[in-house]
């Protein structure tokens, strides 16, 4: 009876959207920058309540307006990423604007130059400030606090999904942004522990590894002055099945999917890697 019950369930699941996200609030954490910003469009776009957080008001703001100009519902709200006490005021403010959190997006992050090995550099030499700085805002402030600060209310509803965005060069490690690739491994690893623990109580955890999209911190590595591939880029696009960079939309479905509970309720602690063919040359 219990097998035939889950199985009409079932059916009544696939027979409405898979990927409706109405009356839900997520929280993109990053939604300032390219790849977060798109990533909040996108849920958006499929209902959901939005709340960009970071420390540009000005983007966020404009990301925001962006949203609710498609018809959706979105806020900003100023928050440190290393800051705890930042975090939980957020998460306070968002839930009396939007209701509790169901979907919490790990955006924030990036590199840093004095972190990045040129070519014939020692990485002997390489500076452990810039190691830690990269670490920290990727580990700590990209995914540690948000994920201890936004699961606390989420376990208390035993409901919620997490998606950490780690990176293709977490999987393979990448010789000139060595700490970027070691930092976004360890999120990787931390994301499967935290599957594994909070998985009982109804809270998913799982990541993201985009390859290669052109954006702010990286469009001086893969692109020269005058608009055309970098050696380092054309490097990659010949190591891309694809033969191309990806676009920041291209990363919309791979959220929704995870952050909607109807179509990924069974799916914890995976990484799934959006990288145009990328990693399986090099693995």
């Amino acid at each position: 009876m219990d097998w035939m019950k889950r199985i009409t369930q079932s059916k009544r699941i696939m027979s409405s959207s898979l990927f409706q996200l109405n009356g839900r609030t997520a929280v993109v954490l990053g939604g300032t920058g390219s790849l977060g910003g798109a990533m909040a469009e996108a849920l958006g776009a499929a209902g959901a309540r939005i709340a960009i957080l970071g420390r540009s008001a000005e983007r966020g703001m404009h990301r925001a307006e962006q949203i609710r100009r498609d018809g959706g519902e979105a806020i900003f709200q100023s928050a440190d990423a290393l800051d705890r006490e930042s975090l939980m005021r957020a998460r306070d403010m968002v839930e009396r604007s939007l209701g509790p959190v169901e979907i919490l997006i790990n955006a924030a992050g990036g590199n840093q130059a004095e972190a990045t090995l040129q070519p014939g550099d020692d990485f002997c030499q390489l500076p452990l400030d810039a190691w830690q700085k990269v670490f920290d805002l990727n580990l700590i402030g990209g995914t540690v606090l948000p994920c201890q600060v936004f699961a606390e209310t989420m376990l208390l509803r035993n409901t919620g999904s997490i998606i950490n965005i780690a990176s293709m060069s977490g999987i393979v490690p990448l010789s000139r942004v060595v700490a970027y690739s070691a930092a976004k491994a360890a999120v990787i690893n931390l994301t499967q522990f935290l599957a594994r623990e909070w998985a009982s109580r109804g809270v998913r955890v799982n990541c993201i590894s985009p390859g290669f999209f052109p954006a702010e911190q990286n469009r001086g590595l893969l692109y020269n002055k005058d608009g055309g591939l970098s050696p380092r880029g054309q490097q990659i696009i010949d190591h891309t099945p694809t033969g191309r960079f990806g676009y920041a939309h291209e990363l919309a479905g791979a959220i929704v999917f995870l952050a909607s509970s109807s179509a990924s309720s069974f799916i914890t602690g995976h990484n799934l890697v959006v990288d145009g063919g990328f990693s399986s040359t090099t693995i």
